[in-house]
């Protein structure tokens, strides 16, 4: 079986030096496929040795010397399920693709990967020019395709991609689309907060109403270069904003709609840009949030440090709030459908060296200050587009559905670019994924008949909690791959998501990346080899995944440690706007030649990689460091569990003590029992070191809209620090921190 040798030529990849152990290492492929075959029958899927015993004992020795110089271990038997079929417990490990699926898939197997793996690693400025040249660039890439230095001791950090290369995004994702026939393809269907109401728009639509924006921002002086700041909700406003932004060569900045004043004058104050788009109001479920006034009020205190912004233009969200009853500053403010119609629908394209900056995307600092993540165009435009069609086995015929916004970087790589380069129908959503219920999200895939739905783990959670009757009261058969992001996907959440969405025949993207990585890093790649419940997998094409020792030395097999990646690939951040220094310090100084990831990550004895979370969420109790991932999972395992979040408080003898936020199954009642039967369970899956002291009921837990936790405000409330609990502004639902408070005692 390819699989059981794929992670091992992953990892000896990097490490080949010369042909011949390439060669050797695809030779052993070679004879590992005839070695074996997937014995099928109903009740399991098991790889069974096709005459194991009778074959030669230097085959063996010579694959089982690859498999422990990995530090992989010697063959073993998993189990598995075919899609298609219920994966019903631990014991069904594995999830194999069927031969249908497999043979239309853009990577039909574990043999194609490879191929395709090597050669990224191995010439990996062929290999990604051949990728670039499916775009139109208006003058080519020098000889160099790429440079890179990742080692702070051998002078600046820098990477290039492309350099001398002439392009630009918005052309290739809207104009190239138009002049191959595209034009009355839809581009965007746009679904609003309440049913309904929806909207849409053909490439052709898209292309001129970018083009009017554009125009418009040319008016107001916005030049190459000159950032403009975006505070919208999800409205088709926002991605055309994005577009029209990189038309022109200015670099966008969009902030999540509904950051508090505070947060969003910082970042005005930090980029200066010439203007601010944002509309009056947007209603997200029941609620609605003044975003215009957050706007004024940012404005005030930019102005108050020397930087007055002199053009507001304000899109009315008539769903949201009337004009009437919104403020607008004379001189300043100006609404969106007063003047944006009046512009011509063609506006020329600037044309922008592939490493011109495209867009600036703020992060939270651990210094309290954002970092602004800078990202460029050429090399961002081919990784994004590049992943978005492999890891989603993409085809011109699906309807495509991220839920994330475009305030996170989700929303920049997977709901604006990565699905317009391709060509693709994609669904913006401008509501809350439970609102009026639970079962909207299906509402809305049956509507539009999605083919490829993507959306977070605490998302998955949260609707499994629910019940799966808000799920199969709609049919959801247009479905065929599921996709998720954002942090680690708990096995019981992915075989959730994969019986009961996805009816036991979708296959799950279990995507990990960053803001900072552009794209996707380490995915499955639908069609091309079993799945693991709750592993991302197997690195894309030119990653090369190291995980190191605290001292910085590399680990190979099975093991756990720092996830870093040796080498740069196209859609890697540059630099943190204004402080490359610490760019630097943060992310290449820790572990010396790597991009240092901040992740956690554990390699299993069959190369899958299985993410633990952010290592500075690891808990260190009486000298044991325990992921708060590792934990949560063991908690989200117990069958009367739907959710849970844990951090670490300060403990006097200890160090520090596991507190455990939990959110039950819906019906289930608080009980003593069922506390004892929850630590329990962390300590049969992981040992008595990771029990949690502390159950505490949780209602709900405090999230962001894009479905992230605030382990911020969960860890002073933990602490009792409930003076201290700070920025609440974007909460999904702030009531839920109230509940928590109150609960704090039971």
């Amino acid at each position: 079986m390819a699989l059981e040798l794929a992670h091992i030529f992953c990892y000896k990849l990097v490490k080949v030096q010369t042909r011949a152990r390439a060669e050797v290492a695809s030779s052993l492929i070679s004879k590992f496929n005839s070695y074996y075959s997937i014995n099928k029958t109903k009740k399991e899927r098991r790889f069974v040795s096709r005459n194991w015993e009778n074959r030669s004992n230097n085959d063996i020795g010579a694959i089982n010397h690859v498999r422990n110089s990995s530090g992989a271990g010697k063959i073993h038997r998993l189990n598995g399920v075919i899609l298609g079929e219920v994966l019903a417990s631990e014991e069904n490990d594995l999830v194999f693709p069927t031969d249908e699926f497999s043979q239309q898939a853009h990577v039909p197997s574990p043999q194609k990967y490879l191929e395709m793996y090597k050669r990224s690693i191995e010439d990996p400025a062929g290999f990604w020019s051949e990728f670039a040249s499916q775009f139109y660039w208006k003058q080519k890439w020098e000889d160099s395709v790429y440079s890179e230095n990742l080692d702070v001791s051998k002078g600046r950090v820098n990477i290039e991609w492309f350099k001398g290369g002439v392009t630009n995004i918005c052309y290739n994702c809207l104009d190239r689309n138009v002049e191959a026939g595209l034009g009355d393809k839809v581009a965007l269907y746009w679904e609003g907060n309440n049913t309904g109401f929806d909207d849409s728009l053909t490439y052709f639509q898209l292309l001129h109403r970018v083009c009017q924006l554009a125009n418009y921002l040319k008016d107001m002086g916005v030049q190459k270069g000159d950032a403009v700041v975006i505070y919208l909700p999800m409205l088709l406003e926002l991605p055309i904003t994005m577009l029209a932004c990189a038309r022109i060569g200015a670099v966008h900045s969009v902030v999540f709609a509904g950051v508090s004043a505070e947060s969003l004058a910082q970042r005005i104050i930090d980029c200066k840009p010439k203007v601010v788009v944002t509309c009056n109001a947007v209603k997200r479920g029941p609620k609605i949030i003044h975003l215009k006034d957050i706007v004024d009020a940012a404005l005030v205190e930019s102005a108050k440090t020397g930087i007055p912004i002199d053009a507001c233009l304000v899109y009315e969200n008539q769903l949201a709030m009337k004009r009437e009853v919104t403020k607008l500053q004379d001189g300043r403010d100006v609404w969106w459908q007063d003047v944006i119609p009046k512009y011509p629908t063609h506006c020329a394209v600037e044309w922008v060296d592939a490493e011109d900056p495209l867009f600036l995307l703020y992060t939270s600092g651990s210094t309290g200050k954002p970092k602004g993540v800078l990202h460029t165009t050429g090399g961002y435009m081919v990784y994004t587009a590049t992943t978005f069609k492999y890891a989603f086995d993409y085809k011109p015929s699906d309807i495509y559905w991220c839920t994330a916004d475009c305030g996170w970087i989700t929303g920049h790589s997977y709901v604006t670019y990565g699905p317009l380069l391709n060509g693709a129908t994609s669904i913006v959503f401008e509501g809350a994924p439970n609102y009026p219920d639970s079962g909207r999200c299906w509402d809305i895939v049956d509507k539009y008949k999605v083919t490829i739905f993507y959306t977070a783990p605490t998302l998955v959670r949260s609707l499994m909690r629910d019940g799966d009757e808000y799920v199969i009261r709609y049919s959801r058969k247009s479905l065929r791959i599921l996709g998720s992001a954002g942090e680690p996907i708990n096995p019981s959440a992915w075989r959730w998501f994969y019986n009961v969405v996805g009816e036991s025949r979708c296959p799950i993207s279990d995507t990990w990346w960053q803001t900072e990585t552009g794209g996707f890093m380490i995915t499955p790649l639908p069609g091309a080899w079993p799945q693991k419940p709750g592993s991302a997998t197997f690195p894309f094409f030119g990653v090369k995944p190291v995980i190191v020792d605290e001292k910085g030395v590399e680990i190979e097999g099975e093991c756990s440690g720092y996830l870093c990646v040796k080498g740069s690939w196209p859609g890697a951040f540059r630099t943190l706007y204004g402080d490359h220094e610490q760019y630097e310090t943060t992310y290449f100084k820790p572990f010396t030649g790597y991009y240092f990831t901040g992740d956690g990550c554990r390699r299993d004895k069959d190369g899958y990689h299985w993410l633990t979370g952010r290592v500075d969420d690891v808990i260190n109790v009486s000298g044991h460091r325990i992921g708060t991932a590792e934990v949560e999972s063991a908690l989200v395992s117990h069958p009367k569990c739907a959710e849970a979040a844990v951090v670490g408080i300060e403990h006097e003898v200890k160090g520090q003590s596991i507190y455990a936020f939990v959110t039950l199954v819906v019906g289930e009642p608080y009980s003593e029992e069922l506390r004892k039967s929850l630590i329990l369970t962390v300590r049969k899956q992981i040992g008595a070191f990771a029990a949690p002291d502390r159950i505490h009921w949780a209602p709900g837990l405090p999230k962001t809209r894009s479905g992230k936790i605030m382990r911020r405000i969960l860890r002073k409330i933990a602490s009792g620090q409930l003076e201290e609990l700070g920025d609440m502004s974007t909460l999904a639902d702030p009531y839920v921190v109230e509940q928590l408070i109150s609960l704090s005692n039971c």
